[in-house]
């Protein structure tokens, strides 16, 4: 059987009630491999414990195997390339063929075993972000563990001690690993109705990434400390990012856990929000209050609550604004207000391509189309019903619908806006506003003095 080419919705449920002969429990579990960057529908689990399965936005749950009443995946850390949107793929390091890797779900009180084969060019380990375990599964390389050799495997083996939301990464040539795309999600479940965690008809989670990738290459510069270039949702930039798509009066939890080198405020249009967990674990109710935005700062995984009670598509993204274009060069002079035709002119008789960028500001780019190296994305791209979206980076849609089905999760398309309730143009008369100097205006005129430091008036 081809695993890589497996991946329908049934048939990922068949994977994880598959029996398992005498003779393959003796072996290693057969490792799962994904090549799409598509959001895979929910793994409902067939054996185990029950539980109420999360959607990983451009990602997929991995597959496990029961053996004895112990829950085992197979994780293969390697490279791999990942498309970033259409028009761009990346030369990233993940698991099993994706990064980030897939995310892996239990249930409270599971004794979990994970295989992790290194197919990488040198060592590695994988650390269990928040998770209590026994030290020696903690996977510090040379402080809890040996480092995993290049082609060797390794078993880590815990229960899944607390419910939450937790991530896991490489502890070893960290730096590099984790700026080539070496991270992924882990979800423990309740074991029982739980009075801190509420239950949800939509549960989704991502990684925030980013990446520094010079236009026209395709592997990131793992030395930037601060100055990265593309900004992505589980290594995935608008428009390639996928919507939320959700039903009206749905109770909607979204996780979403950071391993960049900055905090990421995280925005959502249209509702009202509860952070209601961490990686810490749920937060007491006292804790909680009602936003619009939260900060999910570096190593943190943060939770938020609400119900999708507003029809519509709504923005979902990043606040840093340069967190929401694609690759963009920090050089780049404002040009702002200056009249520099005549300058183009003359330069596009030696240059046939030459552009000027932001002579009326930088919304042009979202329409023009500028010659680009290949494999890269336009700075400002996407579009909506209306035009260009002028968006890139970490953004979404929350996109609610009364009309989408319990458990759907494709796109229903564009918000129609019902009549009169959609911004429109004035075109009636404008009253002119009165200027404050203006003889009528019955405002008295400031007369200012600009005076010189250390000058003889600045001192009366």
């Amino acid at each position: 059987m081809n695993r890589r080419n497996f991946f329908s919705g049934a048939a990922l449920t068949a994977v994880a009630a598959a029996s398992v002969s005498k003779v393959a429990m003796a072996a290693l579990p057969e490792p799962v491999l994904m090549d799409k960057a598509d959001t895979a529908p929910p793994l409902v689990p067939q054996t185990g414990r029950p539980y109420n399965p999360v959607v990983t936005l451009n990602g997929w749950t991995l597959p496990w195997r029961m053996n004895q009443g112990v829950k085992e995946f197979h994780l293969v850390a390697e490279p791999v390339v990942r498309e970033i949107a259409p028009g761009m793929k990346a030369h990233l390091w993940g698991y099993n063929g994706q990064s980030p890797g897939p995310t892996i779900e239990v249930v409270e009180g599971d004794r979990v075993r994970i295989f992790v084969t290194n197919r990488l060019p040198e060592h590695t380990t994988i650390h269990w972000h928040g998770q209590r375990l026994p030290n020696g599964m903690d996977g510090v390389g040379g402080l809890n563990q040996p480092q995993i050799p290049v082609g060797k495997t390794f078993v880590y083996e815990f229960v899944a001690r607390r419910p939450g939301t937790f991530m896991y990464h490489p502890h070893a040539d960290e730096m590099t690993q984790m700026a080539m795309g070496m991270m992924g999600f882990w979800v423990t479940h309740p074991k029982a109705k739980h009075p801190l965690i509420s239950e949800v008809q939509r549960d989704f989670c991502f990684l925030l990434n980013a990446f520094d990738i010079e236009p026209g290459s395709a592997t990131p510069k793992i030395n930037t400390m601060l100055d990265f270039n593309l900004w992505t949702w589980n290594s995935r930039a608008f428009p390639g990012i996928d919507t939320l798509n959700v039903r009206l009066g749905d109770k909607v939890r979204i996780r979403v856990g950071n391993l960049t080198m900055t905090n990421h405020p995280i925005h959502l249009h249209g509702h009202e929000f509860v952070v209601t967990g961490s990686d810490g674990g749920p937060w007491p109710l006292a804790a909680r209050a009602p936003e619009v935005t939260t900060d999910v700062a570096v190593g943190q995984m943060r939770q938020v609550e609400f119900v999708a009670d507003e029809e519509g598509d709504w923005a979902f993204h990043c606040h840093k604004s340069h967190h929401t274009m694609n690759p963009m060069g920090h050089a780049v002079p404002t040009m702002i207000g200056v009249d520099h035709r005549g300058l183009v002119q003359k330069m596009q008789k030696l240059v046939p391509d030459y552009m000027v960028m932001g002579e009326r500001g930088m919304a042009d780019m979202g329409e023009m189309e500028m010659p680009l190296p290949e494999n890269t994305l336009p700075m400002m791209t996407g579009t909506g019903p209306y035009g260009p979206v002028e968006m890139g980076g970490m953004f979404s849609m929350l996109k609610v619908r009364r009309t989408q089905k319990a458990g759907d999760y494709s796109d229903p398309g564009w918000f129609q806006q019902p009549a009169g309730t959609q911004a429109y143009e004035w075109t009636g008369e404008s009253p002119a506003a009165p200027r404050a100097d203006a003889p009528d205006s019955g405002q008295p005129a400031v007369e200012l003095k600009a005076v010189k430091p250390n000058s003889h008036d600045a001192h009366h």
